[in-house]
């Protein structure tokens, strides 16, 4: 049977859910609130996509509801229909287990006031608000739709959290200072503005994705000298902050490209554990890039910065060499395959040994302490 007793119960199995308080406020306030009646389903375990109709079928859509599954609620900003299925995500319900880890996290104490970046459906606000209490409560939306249908979603299970229109890379000044900022969308770039909300000893728990490869789950502790920091935990995938989702690839126009070979497998790279895309991050600032396999067991690996430098690079099972090709002022292949033989040179480290310290001056990854920061390249 799919029920709110059902998904607790899967949560705990999976040990996302351990803490009591969580599992009554799953009882007290259903997904099924939450969920419009037409999405798009995302199972957790890679299955593909597909899409959920309330009416059409409300055995499919109840089990999406009330198992590990996020549900995609919008395209493209908008701009697609969800009947579609097609697009780009950048609403949804995030998978149940990932939401009730991050609560977790976050682990608020009675009394404290909480900022939520990115209200989407608002069933995490509504968690949050059956903990707290809607005056602890505050999270802000970008998007006027999404928020204007989380606040009926809110508002029809009986929950009046504090609900605000804006940029959360802003946050919120007016409700601060907050004891803990629990933000529901990709961040590469922690903005400021939430270390100066928090109190000295507050958390600040957010997925990082720095551009590269996997995307980390944060708990960052605010010092209160400006500064925040913690250590990275689980993998985490979310749907990127507007403010700051990737440039584009620059468009392949022949320019100067300059021709090389490497020994070294990119799949190796792209395929690394969570720690070598840490170290990729901290030692190689601005990178992007995806790989993608292609006919014949061939893999293609494509960089970029944004500002100018590419790569690509081909591996082929039938050549002992990879080619590479770079244009621009930086040689973006090089400096990833420096770092990530830097991180196997280091042993290997896995995510949990490595940390992030967020200043006014912006951000320095750590490998097992705060004072062994990265070298970044001048």
């Amino acid at each position: 049977m799919t029920s709110p007793e059902s998904l607790a119960d899967e949560l705990s199995r999976s040990g996302y859910l351990t803490d009591r308080r969580w599992r009554d406020a799953l009882a007290a306030v259903p997904r099924e609130r939450f969920i419009p009646g037409t999405a798009v389903a995302v199972p957790v375990d890679g299955s593909p996509r597909y899409p959920i109709d309330r009416d059409v079928d409300p055995g499919t859509w109840r089990t999406a509801v009330y198992t590990d599954t996020a549900i995609v609620t919008q395209l493209d900003d908008g701009a697609t229909d969800l009947t579609d299925g097609i697009g780009d995500f950048t609403s949804s319900a995030s998978a149940p287990g990932i939401v009730v880890d991050f609560l977790e996290l976050l682990a608020p104490m009675p009394g404290d006031q909480v900022l939520e970046i990115g209200t989407g459906t608002g069933w995490t606000s509504a968690l949050l608000t059956c903990e707290l209490g809607p005056e602890a409560v505050t999270s802000i939306e970008v998007d006027e739709q999404v928020a204007k249908d989380a606040a009926a979603n809110l508002q029809a299970a009986g929950l009046a959290p504090n609900l605000v229109v804006g940029d959360g890379a802003d946050g919120w000044a007016a409700g601060a200072p907050y004891d803990g900022v629990h933000v529901t969308c990709g961040v590469r770039t922690v903005p400021h503005a939430w270390i100066e909300q928090t109190r000295p000893g507050g958390t600040i728990v957010l997925p990082w994705r720095p551009g590269f490869g996997h995307g980390h789950q944060a708990r960052l502790t605010v010092i209160g000298d400006g500064r925040a920091i913690g250590r990275f935990s689980h993998g985490s995938t979310y749907m990127m902050m507007r403010s700051q989702r990737p440039p584009a690839p620059a468009p392949d126009e022949g320019g100067d490209w300059r021709e090389s070979s490497t020994l070294l497998d990119p799949r190796r790279v792209v395929r690394a554990e969570a720690g070598a895309h840490i170290a990729i991050a901290g030692l190689v600032p601005g990178l992007f890039g995806h790989g993608v396999d292609g006919g014949r067991g061939t893999f293609q690996l494509w960089l970029w910065d944004g500002e100018g430098s590419a790569a690509r690079v081909a591996y082929d099972p039938q050549y002992t060499r990879c080619g590479v090709e770079q244009q621009g002022p930086r040689a973006l292949w090089e400096e990833m395959e420096s770092a990530y033989l830097t991180w196997v040179e280091w042993g290997a480290p896995g995510r949990s040994r490595f940390g992030l310290t967020v200043t006014t001056e912006g951000h320095r990854v750590w490998l097992d302490e705060p004072a062994r920061p990265l070298p970044v390249p001048e």
